[in-house]
């Protein structure tokens, strides 16, 4: 299992909430699991679960215009 902290920062924009927002629907379209925060999206799955998804997530951000993109990744266990 891998998981991941992302956070999308739209550039040059003010249209970033709904950039962010559309970004996120791809997570849905590739069947990860993911928990959206105030700050940042976490994603969990299998390892090309969760790369998939972060590509999905640049991917659809980037094609609005300029994104930069902070990524904290783990491969320890979850103690839920």
């Amino acid at each position: 299992m891998l998981s991941a902290e992302v956070s999308l920062y739209p550039q040059k924009t003010i249209r970033a909430s709904e950039i962010i927002n559309d970004a996120i629907q791809s997570l849905a379209q590739q069947g990860v699991s993911y928990n959206v925060g105030p700050l940042s999206t976490e994603i969990h799955g299998t390892e090309e679960q969760v790369w998939t998804g972060i590509r999905s997530l640049f991917d659809r951000a980037s094609s609005a215009g300029e994104v930069s993109m902070v990524v904290t990744l783990s491969n320890a266990a979850s103690e839920d």
